[in-house]
C-alpha cells in the first residue's frame, strides 16, 4: 500500500509555504497580527475543508496536513486551526467563511480560554450541554496571561448567543490533530534553525555542531519528529473515515507532536545558549509557539493518560 502524500497534497503544502515565505517572514511577526492571511484567503486555504455547497473544496483533513505543517514552520499568527479546521464542522453554512473574510475563535470542551478571540468575527463557546454561537458585538473579553505573545488568550463572557445543533466532538478531534500538525511544523523549523546555528557557531576553534553532545541532542529531536509525524498522519485518516480507534489515534498524535515540539524547543535553547531568550532573536516566537500549542486542546500529559487508558482497556487493534 502507498501511504505517501499525493502530488496534489504536496503541491498545496508547497504553495502555502511559498505564500508564507513571501508574506509572513519573521519580521512581520513583530508588527502584524495576521500576516499572510489575506494571501491565504485568496488562495482558498480557509475553504478547503468546507463542502462544495458552501463554496469549499470538500477535502479531508489528511489532504491539508502538509499545508498545516507549513503554517507551523512559518509560526503563522491568528486562529488558523479554529478558522480553517474547526469552523467548517461547526459553522459549515456561514457566509464568506470559505473566502476567509470571517475569522472564528472557539472555546471547546476542555479549554479555559479562547485563543485570538479579539480577532474573531464569530466565537463558538461550549456551554453546559450545547454549543453557542456568539457574534463579536455580544462578547466581553478579558485578557489572560499566556506564554505565546502571538497567540493571546481571553476569558469569554457574552450577552447574546445562538444555540448550535451540532456536536463539538468532530471539530474538537480535527482541531486537536491540526494543532499536532502545526506542532510538527514548529518542531521541524526549530530543528532546522538549530542545525544551521550549530554549523556556524564556534567554540574552542570548531563549530559546536561537530561536538558529539550537540550532535546527539539534535539527533534526538530529529528522531522524535520522525516518530511523531506518522502518528499525526494516521490520526488525520482516522478522523476522516472515521476509524474505531479514532480517540486513541488523536491522543497518540497530540502527545507525540507536543513532546517532539517541546524537545525541539529545549534543544534549540541549549544550542543557542542565552541568546535564545532575547527579544532580538526570532527564535523566541517558535519557542513560545511550541510551548503554547503543546498545552492547547489537551496537554501532552492529558493525551498520554487517555492513550494509556485506551491501551490498558484493550484498544490494541490496528486499522481495519
Amino acid at each position: 500500500m502507498n501511504f505517501a502524500f499525493t502530488d496534489e497534497q504536496l503541491a498545496l503544502g508547497a504553495t502555502v509555504r511559498d505564500v508564507l515565505r513571501a508574506h509572513c517572514p519573521p519580521a512581520a511577526l513583530r508588527t502584524e497580527r495576521r500576516p499572510g492571511w489575506k494571501q491565504l484567503a485568496e488562495l482558498g486555504f480557509f475553504g478547503v475543508l468546507l463542502p462544495p455547497e458552501s463554496d469549499g473544496l470538500g477535502l479531508g483533513l489528511a489532504d491539508i496536513l502538509p499545508a498545516l505543517e507549513e503554517t507551523g514552520r512559518a509560526c503563522l499568527p491568528g486562529p488558523v486551526v479554529e478558522t480553517a479546521v474547526a469552523a467548517p464542522y461547526l459553522l459549515p453554512g456561514t457566509p464568506k467563511l470559505a473566502s476567509g473574510a470571517v475569522c472564528v475563535s472557539v472555546l471547546l470542551p476542555g479549554q479555559m480560554y479562547a485563543p485570538d478571540a479579539d480577532l474573531a468575527d464569530l466565537l463558538v463557546v461550549a456551554g453546559a450541554d450545547n454549543l453557542r454561537l456568539v457574534p463579536k458585538e455580544s462578547v466581553r473579553l478579558t485578557p489572560r496571561p499566556g506564554v505565546d505573545p502571538l497567540r493571546p488568550l481571553f476569558e469569554v463572557a457574552f450577552s447574546e448567543s445562538e444555540r448550535l445543533s451540532c456536536s463539538a466532538t468532530p471539530a474538537l478531534r480535527r482541531a486537536t490533530v491540526a494543532t499536532a500538525a502545526h506542532l510538527i511544523g514548529v518542531a521541524k523549523e526549530l530543528l532546522a534553525v538549530s542545525v544551521a546555528y550549530a554549523r556556524v557557531r564556534t567554540q574552542f576553534g570548531a563549530p559546536i555542531g561537530s561536538f558529539q553532545a550537540v550532535k546527539h541532542r539534535l539527533a534526538d529531536v530529529a528522531v522524535a519528529v520522525e516518530f511523531a509525524a506518522p502518528l499525526v498522519y494516521r490520526a488525520a485518516l482516522a478522523v476522516d473515515r472515521p476509524a474505531p480507534t479514532v480517540e486513541r489515534d488523536v491522543s497518540a498524535a497530540k502527545a507525540a507532536a507536543g513532546a517532539a515540539a517541546t524537545l525541539a524547543a529545549q534543544v534549540a535553547l541549549q544550542v543557542h545558549g542565552a541568546i535564545g531568550y532575547t527579544e532580538e532573536l526570532d527564535l523566541r516566537f517558535w519557542l513560545a509557539r511550541a510551548w503554547s500549542l503543546s498545552a492547547a486542546y489537551g496537554t501532552t500529559a492529558t493525551h498520554r493518560e487517555r492513550l494509556r487508558t485506551a491501551l490498558l482497556g484493550g484498544d490494541l487493534g490496528r486499522y481495519p
